[in-house]
């Protein structure tokens, strides 16, 4: 078996399949973390509330932030082993046909997704690096770590700071048309479309993508606009 999955994964059908299932983990949890984040229309308390219970799941049975940290470890070997694969399958593709010739046949919309995909993933790395430096560890954020995740947040999009909420709406539209060509392509990788289902998961991952953008950019964009404070 340590010889199998190895071998299994060298295949362009390994990789694909890995970037589906880590692509699966990254869309629960961006589903997770919206939900958390609108937490914050309901008030102070319910968003510091639900900030405490993310620290203190499953305690007393195990140490404080336990799970937390699970949850983080998987998410970063997600994202290791999804960059891994998109890089190692945009590296096989490019050497099983010649430039030329593929500069000849692939089509604008093949050349702009592969773009979008490509710098908007570069683009979103940097996003995460700085986002966790902001209301992670607290680095680049107005108010450090000490006030509140409902203050902190507050602070991060102040009008003052209205950059800071173009920079995070510019990101966020960027994940949401990675997320809309990850769904669809993690489809036909694990063998769901068909001529019949078609229309259907296409709706799907328009839906999915556009609901997971709107509910991350409501938030910086009703803190700068004053809609909460």
């Amino acid at each position: 078996m340590a010889i199998a999955i190895p071998a299994i994964y060298r295949s362009t059908v390994g990789k694909k399949a890995v970037m589906a299932v880590t692509g699966g983990i990254l869309v629960l949890y961006l589903i997770a973390h919206m939900v958390g984040n609108l937490k914050i229309f309901f008030g102070a308390e319910d968003f510091n509330h639900y900030a405490h219970w993310l620290r203190t799941i499953g305690e007393p049975a195990v140490p404080h932030r336990t799970v937390l940290t699970i949850i983080e470890v998987v998410l970063v070997v997600a994202v290791v082993l999804h960059m891994w694969s998109a890089v190692s399958l945009a590296r096989r593709a490019r050497a099983a046909r010649p430039v030329k010739y593929e500069s000849k046949k692939k089509s604008h919309a093949q050349g702009y997704a592969t773009h979008t995909m490509r710098y908007g993933g570069i683009i979103i790395a940097i996003y995460v690096v700085w986002h966790l430096l902001d209301l992670t560890f607290f680095v680049v954020n107005p108010l450090g770590a000490d006030d509140t995740p409902y203050a902190r947040m507050i602070a991060d999009f102040d009008p003052s700071r209205w950059y800071i909420t173009v920079w995070y709406v510019f990101a966020v539209l960027l994940v949401g048309l990675h997320l809309h060509h990850g769904i669809w392509s993690a489809f036909q990788t694990l063998g769901l479309r068909s001529p019949r289902s078609h229309n259907l998961l296409r709706g799907l991952a328009i839906a999915v993508s556009a609901v997971v953008t709107i509910g991350f950019i409501s938030v910086p964009v009703s803190i700068t606009f004053g809609w909460v404070s």
